[in-house]
């Protein structure tokens, strides 16, 4: 291992080296000590450098890139020294990037992408990251890694839609009795999330609930009956104290969901929209749906994603989760039994603990 003493030293040399116009001399030096430290922020910046300046483009855009990730994960005031080499590398990123479609255009048209294509020119270019399912408690392997379902795919869903104008009835009801809705963040000792949520305790965003953590609301039941029988007819995905959630989730004008992902993937979030008065709309990884009343949405919450209500009226849509339609009868019941298991030690070590 090198000491600081001779790293400082050889950056000196390489720097002095690429002033001179040794190129080649200076990528050697600091190849050698990127191979010590791959993670040498200081050493990946002037490596892209003098690649940018040897007219390398592609391999200034690799090296530059793997410096703006070093940069995220360090700590603020190591940064400050590094403050406009980064932003030189942002910068030379954005125009190598911008090259790099107008390329791409002469190869492949736009007119002639699918959407998955045009995701695909993005995350090459570098305009996207690659987004993955991210589930903050449990993975089930070997789900495909698809943001957005079409609703036509759920042999259900047509018949859910048809009843729009029923639930945003019983909706606009609930709506004119005060103190029904809730925050959607409750802000309890016991609540799993952070505390430092700007919408914790917000009625920003909030919640009557039909089903809340596995179990029935029976009296928000009695004052939506078509909702509830409605939801009665879905693939819940039933998880004792757990799931599902069916409820009417509240955006008043202005809010906004900040980026976070759901706790499984082994279900999906479904949407009907019963309010839309102007602009809303829900990401979902790199893909952004606009909510359109009646019209079905179904996304996988593993992966990260955001909403925000643009509009000057409140927006509100059913919310519910189902099962992942590639897990067999099978999987779906030992999901539920494995995570039924780990809630019921959870809490059985608790109740030991508090000396219950």
């Amino acid at each position: 291992m090198m000491s600081p003493e001779t790293i400082t030293d050889r950056k000196r040399l390489a720097f002095d080296a690429a002033r001179a116009g040794k190129l080649d001399e200076a990528e050697a030096i600091l190849r050698g000590l990127l191979a010590a430290d791959p993670r040498d922020l200081g050493a990946l910046l002037l490596l892209g450098d003098v690649l940018f300046a040897s007219d390398n483009r592609a391999g200034a855009g690799q090296v530059y890139r793997s410096a703006l990730t070093a940069a995220r994960q360090a700590p603020p005031p190591a940064l400050q020294p590094f403050r406009q080499a980064l932003a030189r590398a942002q910068e030379r990123l954005g125009g190598l990037a911008a090259e790099y479609a107008q390329f791409i255009d002469t190869v492949v048209p736009l007119a002639e992408r699918s959407e998955r294509f045009s995701e695909s020119v993005d995350i090459l270019t570098g305009r996207t990251p690659i987004y993955l399912q991210q589930p903050l408690k449990y993975y089930f392997p070997g789900l495909p890694q698809q943001p957005f379902y079409p609703r036509e795919t759920f042999p259900w869903a047509a018949e859910l839609e048809a009843q729009t104008p029923a639930i945003r009835a019983e909706l606009l009801a609930v709506m004119q009795v005060e103190g029904t809705f809730a925050p959607y963040l409750e802000n309890t000792a016991d609540a799993p999330q952070q505390p430092t949520h700007r919408l914790v305790g917000s009625t920003d965003w909030s919640a009557f609930y039909l089903w809340k953590d596995g179990q029935r609301v029976d009296h928000n039941c009695a004052l939506c009956p078509v909702t509830a029988a409605a939801i009665e007819k879905l693939p819940l995905d039933f998880l004792e104290g757990q799931a599902p959630s069916v409820l009417f989730s509240m955006l008043k004008p202005g809010a906004h969901i900040p980026p976070h992902h759901g706790l499984i993937n082994t279900r999906l979030i479904c949407h009907l929209p019963l309010l839309v008065p102007g602009p809303a709309w829900l990401r979902v990884g790199a893909r952004r749906h606009d909510w359109r009343c009646g019209e079905l949405v179904v996304f996988d919450d593993s992966f990260e994603h955001e909403a925000r209500n643009e509009a000057s009226e409140t927006r509100v849509v059913l919310l519910f989760d189902v099962w992942r339609p590639e897990l067999t009868p099978e999987e779906r019941g030992q999901v539920a039994r494995l995570l039924g298991s780990i809630r019921l030690a959870a809490e059985t070590q608790d109740e030991t603990q508090n000396g219950h």
